[in-house]
């Protein structure tokens, strides 16, 4: 069974069109990651299927219920964490728990067993301001009052952003034991690695979905040659290896660059006489695996 399905979703905005013919299928008990950058449409969905806005064109539909004939039934099961700290900074931890249980008409204590984890991280300081919290303890609180009447569907849209790499560890392993008690995840980032730590992920650029996998699949049909390049200089660099025909992408990453090539039309000792005769110095070419940025931008250019 599926906890989203969705059929030709469209939604423009005058004329920008945020999102094209979207089908996705999300399953029960499953995280599922929506990987784009911004202004690729990941928000736009989620409103969409959180019965925030209308589609233009096309049917959603979330646990079963249609998300524009249902919505009432739907904002009762699911639970959402928008992308922007939204909660009322001038409460307390404790006061803003207590009004997002009241408005679901249940109480913190009635179902403490779902946010016991994360709320026993916030409870030493639960008297404080949400205003005044760090950064990871704002997207803690975020995600308590989210799951605080236990939800059968979460959505959670861009939770990580801005939120320093301890914190966002933290957070997907509080994501992996929410996913245990049997909640779907539905989860939108533009942090290519975060895609790796799905179940299934959908690639969207441009409001266009790419792909539809699991990150192991994803990975498996990258069929380039892929190398990580470095020399001297490095604008020179990436602009003399995409002036080599042979190759089929070079992209920039970090200290690196990364190169994808056919090993049947050039091979990394021909890339080295190329870049010697362009007088490239301390020039280092190391084969590598692809990682899911490296799927990403392959699919963009394809």
């Amino acid at each position: 069974m599926f906890s989203i399905k969705t059929k030709n979703i469209s939604k423009a905005y005058k004329d920008v069109k945020a999102l094209k013919n979207i089908n996705l299928n999300v399953k029960e008990g499953e995280i599922f990651g929506l990987i784009g950058p911004d202004g690729a449409g990941k928000t736009t969905l989620f409103r969409i299927l959180t019965t925030l806005i209308l589609p233009d064109k096309g049917r959603a539909f979330v646990k079963g219920y249609d998300v524009v004939k249902k919505y009432k039934k739907i904002r009762k099961i699911v639970g959402y964490m928008p992308g922007k700290f939204s909660l009322y900074q001038d409460l307390s931890v404790e006061e803003n728990l207590n009004f997002f249980a009241s408005i679901f008409n249940t109480t913190v204590s009635e179902n403490y067993e779902t946010i016991k984890d994360i709320y026993s991280q916030l409870e030493p300081f639960k008297k404080r301001l949400a205003g005044r919290l760090s950064g990871g303890m704002k997207q803690k609180l975020a995600l308590s009052c989210a799951l605080v009447h236990k939800p059968e569907i979460l959505f959670l849209d861009e939770p990580t952003t801005g939120v320093d790499a301890v914190s966002r560890k933290e957070f997907w392993d509080i994501l992996n034991k929410i996913k245990n008690t049997g909640i779907s995840i539905f989860v939108s980032t533009p942090y290519m690695e975060e895609a790796g730590l799905c179940d299934r992920v959908a690639f969207i650029q441009k409001g266009e979905i790419l792909t539809v996998d699991t990150p192991k699949n994803i990975k498996s049909n990258f069929h380039d040659t892929l190398a990580a390049v470095k020399a001297d200089n490095m604008y020179k660099l990436i602009t003399d290896l995409r002036a080599l025909k042979a190759v089929q992408a070079v992209f920039r990453f970090g200290k690196s660059i990364h190169l994808s090539f056919d090993i049947n039309v050039i091979n990394p000792d021909e890339i080295l006489s190329y870049l010697k005769s362009k007088e490239h110095n301390n020039i280092s070419i190391k084969k590598i695996d692809p990682n899911m940025e490296d799927c990403f931008m392959k699919l963009m250019k394809d």
